[in-house]
């Protein structure tokens, strides 16, 4: 068997590939920018360029391909994206290489990652909750990542916490991604900070150079000066704000916290997770994310203890790792990543 399989994380933005060996150690990594605005195809197009590109950098012809892609996904077809558009894609257009392909659903495959390789290794029944630019969930459920019965299952940035809250893109009215994903977090606050300029109410210049309004005309004193456009700041900028006390990021960061706790309270009720694995960028902020959600957590369940919420251990590369799985599953190997060390995943770093 050849000795490395092509893993390839698509996302919206970025794709992120590489070549993992048998033992778990990525040979190469690289990325590359997602052409979605040149269409579905273009996309289909750019995939199969960078994996014969990975595939000529290794100096053969790997075992096998595995692809982590949004959207509805079986093993062998991308069925629907909204975000890249394109429908009912068979495994074997994302390749020419001529060798086996597997398909995986990208948070549910970054679950998997993290249950095979990372925070969850010891867990069978696990939440990984991915809280980036939108909010997705794989249920690892015995072990498997559960999708459902039509593949649609772990979407739970689309549960309504606050039924009488915002519109969500989706079109329903107060989802958990509308108030606590990465995206929503910023967007909020920059809203807040906008309303808050347009209500500030201006002082006239003590000293007008060419203004020939007098200082007394009462007109001149009720006049507002011009306030500047609030400039939007990052989700992670928002949550360094609201620990030093602003309070417009302060009420901003409390409702997705608030939205989070909802959330992962209803979903501990209904499948009583061993643990919570909180992973994306949003869980970069670390101690101002996990301490107050764990207490908020256990505060809503008041008759039964709360799981502990963890870190994924993988960070931003669960996906493509868990796409080397899925290469290597397509390759026949029984087990992939059973004895893979983390300290082996993370040599090289992975860009």
């Amino acid at each position: 068997m050849n000795p490395y399989v092509v893993a390839l994380d698509v996302g919206g933005t970025t794709m992120k590939g590489g070549l993992v060996n048998s033992a778990g150690q990525v040979l190469l990594a690289d990325r590359r920018a997602t052409p979605r605005d040149e269409g579905p195809l273009r996309v289909v197009e750019a995939i199969r360029t960078f994996i014969a590109d990975l595939a000529q950098a290794g100096g053969g012809t790997p075992a096998g391909v595995g692809l982590a892609v949004p959207g509805l996904v079986t093993p062998d077809t991308a069925v629907y994206a909204a975000n890249i558009g394109w429908k009912d894609v068979p495994a074997g257009d994302f390749t020419s290489l001529g060798v086996p392909v597997r398909l995986g659903h990208d948070v549910r495959t970054g679950g998997l990652a993290e249950r095979v390789l990372g925070a969850g290794r010891a867990e069978p029944d696990f939440l990984f909750l991915s809280i980036g630019t939108g909010i997705a969930g794989a249920m690892i459920i015995r072990g498997e990542p559960y999708g459902g019965a039509s593949g649609w299952g772990g979407e739970i940035g689309h549960i309504a916490v606050f039924p009488d809250g915002e519109r969500c893109a989706c079109g329903q009215i107060g989802c958990l991604e509308t108030y606590a994903s990465a995206a929503s977090v910023s967007r909020r606050h920059h809203d807040r900070q906008t309303r808050t300029a347009s209500l500030r109410l201006a002082t006239p210049d003590p000293t007008p150079m060419s203004d020939p309004t007098p200082m007394s005309d009462p007109a001149y004193r009720s006049a507002p000066r011009p306030v500047p456009v609030p400039v939007p700041v990052s989700a992670e900028d928002v949550v360094t704000l609201a620990m030093r006390g602003d309070s417009d990021a302060s009420i901003v960061w409390d409702e997705a916290l608030e939205a989070l706790s909802i959330a992962l309270a209803s979903y501990t009720l209904l499948l009583d997770p061993s643990s919570i694995v909180l992973g994306g960028g949003l869980a970069e902020a670390g101690p101002a994310l996990f301490e107050p959600l764990a207490e908020r957590l256990a505060a809503r369940l008041t008759f039964r203890g709360a799981p502990p919420l963890r870190r994924a251990a993988l960070g931003m590369n669960a996906g493509m790792l868990g796409a080397a799985l899925l290469g290597w599953q397509a390759a026949g190997v029984p087990d992939p990543g059973a004895t893979w060390a983390l300290d082996v995943l993370r040599s090289p770093a992975v860009p």
